[in-house]
């Protein structure tokens, strides 16, 4: 079809007007160009998974969000239940447990003399400055506390769910991601959990002659059969690697057992990756159709953005034009874990 043969057809682009009004900027950017307009697209596919009663919402979270200063939006975000499962790489809720501990990431510099840094027992993230010996004090506490588990196998989701409680428990005036979701019953998915200190403390507990094992592939098989009991799907990325792919993949697994799920029915991501690099971060959810991890009818929206800038704007959109439905969403029925049997 030509320009000319389909004018009647287009939807004009307006000008975005500045608003005192997070969500009804938002709304005006989804009207514009280039990443301003899938910005605002991305508030609207997020509150179409909300208003879907069918739909259960899949967050993967990966990059150094908690470092970032990213916790209190992710806090919010499951107190409010904008999401139903999470799945994260191991050091975004390791550093979140550091600070449930008070132990805090610091305002720093990108040119700093790294060498020195190291002198100093500084460690560097991007611009954020932590001191090593405090996230060591904080991965000989998870060794403790996995000794008092021990003997223990499970899955990440069972090990961070009791984690979380304990945490809640030893510093009840203090919320964390990890904390917030035990309270919540949000399960937290790390299918690389030894990728991170997580990783690191059990390590230290099991060279002590304790037993604390994390099944991986248990992880593997409790999303799966969440996406299977699911009547519909809706995924938000922060990033991509493990996380995305692991929540990806369920797709997958299920065709491969006889369970055609048809793909995921809506999809959200944000990232700074692009897809002629080759990697999963900056792989188009057109490509994932052909996997069959999206559903061909899917409403879907890849905003290329830094998600520091991303996820406060888009949340504070949402806080301010959702407080029904978050009411409903606090109902809903808590998920069963279970593992598939063939």
């Amino acid at each position: 079809m030509s320009i000319m043969a389909g004018r009647k057809t287009m939807k004009k682009t307006c000008p975005v007007c500045p608003t005192g009004n997070v969500a009804d900027l938002l709304a005006g950017m989804a009207k514009t160009g280039f990443q301003g307009r899938k910005l605002g697209e991305s508030v609207g596919v997020w509150r179409s998974m909300l208003a879907d009663p069918e739909c259960t919402i899949f967050f993967g979270l990966s990059g150094a969000m908690i470092p970032a200063g990213m916790r209190q939006c992710l806090v919010e975000m499951a107190k409010r239940h904008y999401i139903d499962v999470i799945v994260s790489t191991g050091a975004n809720i390791f550093h979140d447990i550091c600070e449930h501990a008070g132990i805090c990431h610091y305002l720093g510099h990108h040119n700093a003399d790294d060498c020195e840094l190291y002198r100093q027992g500084i460690d560097r993230i991007y611009d954020v400055f932590a001191f090593e010996e405090d996230f060591r004090t904080v991965d000989r506490g998870i060794a403790a506390w996995g000794e008092t588990i021990a003997p223990f196998r499970g899955s990440s989701r069972e090990f961070i769910a009791r984690y979380g409680g304990h945490l809640a428990k030893e510093r009840p005036e203090y919320e964390s991601l990890t904390s917030v979701c035990a309270k919540e019953g949000i399960p937290i998915f790390i299918p690389a959990l030894a990728d991170s200190s997580i990783g690191i403390g059990l390590l230290i507990a099991r060279r002590r002659g304790y037993d604390v094992d994390i099944d991986q592939i248990a992880d593997a098989d409790e999303i799966t059969c969440m996406v299977e009991e699911a009547k519909k799907t809706g995924v938000i990325y922060v990033g991509g690697g493990v996380p995305k792919n692991f929540i990806q993949q369920t797709q997958v697994i299920g065709s491969i057992h006889e369970k055609d799920l048809g793909g995921h029915d809506y999809a959200i991501q944000y990232t700074t990756d692009a897809p002629h690099w080759g990697g999963l971060s900056g792989c188009t959810f057109d490509e994932a159709i052909s996997w069959g991890k999206e559903s061909a009818e899917s409403r879907n929206v890849q905003v290329h953005v830094d998600a520091t800038i991303a996820l406060p704007i888009v949340l504070s959109a949402l806080i301010g034009g959702n407080a029904e439905r978050v009411k409903k969403r606090r109902g809903r029925k808590k998920v069963v874990y279970r593992q598939g049997v063939d």
